[in-house]
């Protein structure tokens, strides 16, 4: 029962990480002043190919 309860809150973790990067990448992506490859930099929980779609979802927005 222990494990299953860390596993849980280790996932909520995860996914708390991911999704505060992915904020912070789509604003520093709309501000235009930063290279996918500096902002790799900057949100460790998101790849380069993270960025890149992040990056082609907000375009098909615009």
């Amino acid at each position: 029962m222990c494990k299953i309860l860390e596993d849980m809150r280790n996932e909520a973790a995860r996914t708390a990480a991911y999704e505060a990067d992915r904020a912070t990448a789509e604003k520093m992506i709309k501000m235009g002043k930063l290279s996918l490859e500096e902002i790799a930099n900057c949100v460790s929980v998101l790849s380069l190919d993270d960025l890149k779609k992040i990056e082609a979802e907000i375009m098909q927005l615009a």
